[in-house]
């Protein structure tokens, strides 16, 4: 693709991300142009292309949008949307990641498959912040200090991870489908815990 059309390309895809998210706040352009201390006239003029956007003017519309710089210049990405998850296994747990590694909030998605390990007590941790699982089948055990809770298929459930817990398989094979904040991951898929 030749530099110009690159450039045009961008030019179009910036404008129309600040048009956008200035739409879905149900701002105005003075709104906007409040917030980021330009003028009406020039907000619409870089909106519809008929003025370039400089750099000096998008750091502080990225900044009243509540977006940053490379979010709003970032160029498509073509690259395929559909992950493709390879299962990792360890004792009783195999698991499948369903999100990209650079998930966006630090959250990380998940598929595990849990099989019961009768006569092996889990280890309970700790760590900052909360998880949150569906069961997909079967029942999943889970322990929070001294509770035991049993979560059936079609429930779910969600935890502060400050309390001390781990979950198992009951009985039989267990999916779930869950989300870990980055200290979850950590702690669970990384350490050998489910």
């Amino acid at each position: 693709m030749p530099q110009e059309s690159l450039e045009n390309d961008v030019d179009g895809l910036v404008r129309a991300r600040i048009r956008g998210l200035r739409v879905a706040q149900g701002w105005t352009l003075d709104s906007l142009a409040r917030r980021c201390h330009l003028s009406p006239s020039t907000l619409s003029r870089i909106e519809t292309g008929h003025r370039r956007v400089a750099l000096d003017q998008l750091v502080p519309i990225a900044r009243a949008l509540g977006t940053t710089l490379d979010h709003l210049v970032e160029p498509l990405d073509d690259r395929d949307v559909v992950i493709r998850p390879e299962p990792h296994q360890r004792p009783g747990v195999v698991t499948w990641m369903l999100s990209r590694d650079r998930a966006e909030n630090g959250v990380v998605v998940a598929k595990m498959r849990l099989t019961p390990q009768p006569g092996v007590e889990p280890e309970q941790r700790v760590h900052p912040g909360y998880e949150w699982f569906t069961v997909l089948s079967g029942t999943v055990r889970l322990r929070l200090a001294d509770r035991v809770i049993d979560v059936e298929a079609g429930e779910a459930a969600e935890f502060s991870t400050m309390v001390p817990h781990a979950f198992t398989a009951h009985r039989r094979v267990a999916e779930i489908l869950t989300i870990f904040d980055r200290d979850g991951e950590r702690a669970h898929l990384t350490a050998g815990q489910g």
